[in-house]
């Protein structure tokens, strides 16, 4: 096993790895910038040291910096956690060439299916179905007009290097071409440093599914089955929850099939995950991508199997084998996943920053919640909105959305604007409910999802309000030595029911 592993992130993703850590004896060392010095996952490693300034560039993005600190402190390993440098087959490569364990897939791997050009010839050669695709340059000459004409409009152009969202633009007519290949190209450039464009054909409202797979260095590749991550705005993942309520257990045995091909076909270890887009009518799918990386939604799959996928990350980055079967690996229950942003949904998702007044999270059974921030933290502009993860699990998926929605209405945060009203109003929703929705069903019910209500809104006020008196109250008790008071416990914070 691993001696001493630096993380190479931050908030909530470094604080999983960190527990991690902790469960298999590892020394954990965190690295933070000037803005994140006060967050959880700096005081919970075993060790913290200064990586740079704010802006991830300096910080999270410097591979030099991040080497220097594993070497000088003795780190035998680096996770990358999610994000930032996770799929950067050239920071694999600088922890490989300084001696250093890279807990995820080797640089080679990273090559052959960070870029969704690669990736889908090693899907190809794994006999797994892809939408008609091309590559191309920015620029709409006429033999690249000729070449997507015959994919059939309408098409997506997508950043060849890149994901999330960024970059991405759908075509419906061949006079677009002009305008919009030369942005996607600017934009590709600017987010992800390479310019190449992917033009596929549009799939019209299929779902997103993806497979969790984890594979050794000796061979052994398996999946622990499907998460449905339809429920998107702009390309960002809200809600995630398996098992999906889209496949019958034939097509999961079939994609999931798929996965492992595609895995074993590129040579991959540790964990990862095999992104499709399945139409439900056709009851057909077409590779997407892999992401060479843990997941944010990952915590779903553990629910449900039971596996910790990231106490087998660091096994598998050591070298020990697999002793996980797939014939004894089963889906018990349903689990859903919700992510709670620092954004205001009722003014366009802006995101919301300053300091959090008070963070108690819902507990109870079947309720998990993974947070990087705590009452006293501040959020700021220099990194992603996500603040906490929500993680129900429960017998039925009809269980899990009703426990979720109670788990909501006790999430209390105090000081900035949170996602967790949205997500009341989406798991609400019949549609939802029924499992009748695609990856554009959020856009097309956005104005309907992002409506106030008004009773639960005064339900937040009155028990803000009750909050807020009852913290005067005790202080001013404390400050008579009447009470030993502390403002964040959960005795001071009254529940929404």
């Amino acid at each position: 096993m691993l001696k001493k592993v630096l993380i190479a992130n931050r908030g909530e993703i470094a604080l999983r790895v960190i527990r991690a850590c902790k469960k298999l004896g590892v020394a954990s060392v965190a690295v933070y910038s000037d803005a994140d010095a006060h967050l959880p996952f700096v005081r919970n490693a075993d060790e913290s040291h200064y990586l740079g300034p704010s802006v991830a560039a300096e910080s999270y993005l410097n591979i030099g910096r991040i080497i220097e600190l594993a070497k000088r402190h003795g780190c035998d390993g680096i996770h990358p956690g999610y994000g930032f440098l996770s799929e950067n087959a050239a920071f694999a490569r600088a922890c490989e060439e300084a001696g250093i364990t890279f807990i995820g897939p080797d640089s080679g791997a990273i090559d052959r299916l960070g870029d969704k050009r690669h990736a889908k010839d090693v899907a190809e050669k794994a006999g797994v179905p892809v939408t008609p695709w091309i590559q191309c340059a920015g620029t709409a000459d006429t033999a690249t007009v000729a070449a997507i004409s015959r994919i059939g409009f309408p098409v997506i152009i997508k950043p060849a290097a890149g994901g999330g969202g960024k970059g991405m633009h759908k075509v419906t007519a061949a006079d677009q071409l002009a305008e919009l290949l030369p942005k996607a190209a600017r934009e590709a450039k600017a987010g992800f440093g390479d310019d190449a464009l992917l033009v596929e054909k549009f799939l019209d409202g299929p779902k997103h599914i993806e497979v969790q797979i984890l594979a050794d260095r000796h061979g052994t590749v398996l999946h622990l089955f499907e998460r449905e991550c339809s429920l998107q705005r702009r390309h960002q993942k809200l809600l995630e929850e398996t098992p999906s309520p889209s496949l019958t257990p034939d097509q999961r045995a079939a994609i999931c099939a798929d996965a492992v091909r595609i895995a074993r076909t590129a040579g991959y270890s540790n964990a990862g995950t095999c992104e499709f887009l399945f139409d439900a009518q056709a009851g057909k799918w077409y590779f997407c991508e892999v992401n060479t990386r843990l997941q944010v939604e990952h915590p779903v799959t553990e629910q449900v199997t039971g596996v910790d996928l990231v106490e087998w990350q660091l096994r598998i980055a050591a070298g020990e084998k697999l002793t996980l079967k797939q014939q004894e690996l089963k889906q018990t229950g349903h689990a859903i996943e919700l992510r709670i942003n620092s954004e205001d949904p009722f003014a366009g998702f802006m995101p919301s920053l300053g300091y959090i007044e008070a963070f108690e999270p819902p507990t109870g059974e079947g309720i998990r919640v993974d947070a990087g921030y705590a009452a006293g933290d501040s959020v700021t502009q220099f990194y992603d909105s996500l603040i906490a993860k929500l993680i129900v699990h429960a017998p039925d998926r009809a269980a899990a959305a009703d426990r979720a929605v109670a788990a909501l209405r006790e999430f209390m945060v105090v000081g900035v604007a949170t996602t967790i009203p949205f997500h009341i109003a989406l798991l609400r929703h019949p549609d939802v409910r029924a499992g009748r929705f695609n990856i554009r069903w959020v856009e097309e019910h956005l104005a309907e999802l992002a409506r106030r209500d008004d009773a639960q809104a005064a339900a937040v006020l009155a028990a803000l309000m009750e909050y807020r008196h009852l913290q005067k109250v005790r202080t001013a008790q404390s400050r008579a030595g009447e009470l030993h008071f502390d403002p964040w416990s959960s005795s001071s914070l009254p529940r929404l029911r």
